[in-house]
Parts: structure tokens; sequence; C-alpha cells
């Protein structure tokens, strides 16, 4: 089975660091968060990277404030068939606030890895440990 990130159903296991940030945009529970002009959804697209920064604690929409966590978060239930211990990265594209198992590799793209997999559905990702990089 291809990993799968459903970017719907997250279950936060654990989180640390958490703090209350206003949105620049709308976020689901579990989406990888970053900060370009306003908290809003990060992207390794090479056009708009926006690192990840902090991950969601619930949904929410622009100039409304939330819950996010800025330590290390396990998650469940937000993605499918993820290869335990493969390694994570935030999504290109136009997957804004989404994870995947395959590295960006156009020029310029955000390469960064933010966690691993833990099993098939759950994750470890630690925003705040990450040193920006990219391709």
């Amino acid at each position: 089975m291809a990993f799968a990130d459903t970017q719907t159903g997250a279950v936060l296991l654990h989180g640390e660091s958490p703090a209350s940030i206003e949105l620049a945009g709308t976020v689901a529970k579990g989406d990888a968060v970053g900060f370009s002009g306003g908290w809003k959804r990060a992207l390794a697209t090479a056009a708009g990277v926006i690192q990840l920064r902090c991950i969601a604690g619930e949904d929410g929409v622009s100039g409304q404030k939330i819950t996010a966590y800025f330590g290390v978060v396990l998650i469940d239930a937000r993605f499918t068939g993820a290869t335990a211990g493969g390694a994570l990265y935030v999504a290109e594209g136009t997957s804004n606030g989404m994870f995947t198992q395959t590295a960006p590799t156009t020029s310029t793209d955000a390469n960064t890895i933010v966690g691993y997999a833990l099993s098939a559905t759950s994750a470890a990702l630690t925003p705040n440990f990450n040193v920006d990089s990219v391709v």
C-alpha cells in the first residue's frame, strides 16, 4: 500500500511545547504549519517554500487562534501505508500542510526530514529540532 496523508482524522497522542498561534490560512488538526506572512500550512515546493515550524493541534481558519505544538508530536490515524522507520517530509505541489515519505528533489524544494513513521498509520514529528534545508 502506498503512503497517503488523508489530512483528516488525526489523533494527537502526545504533543510538547504547546502555544497559541493566530492563523493566516485554514489548517486541519495534525497539519504541518510554518510561518510566511503569518501562520499557515507548510509546503516544500520551490516557488513557495514554507518550512515546518509546528503541528496544528486543532482545525482552524484564518484569523482564529489555535493551539500548535513546537515540540515532539506523536500522531495517529492520519496516514495510511507508511513504512515504519521511514523518514517523513513536508509534501510539495499543492499538498499544503501534508506529509510524504518521498523526499522532495526539485531544485530549491525543502527536503528537511520532519519525523519518522512509527507504523503504517502513526508518526513521531519533530518540528522544533529541524534545520532548514533545500535541495
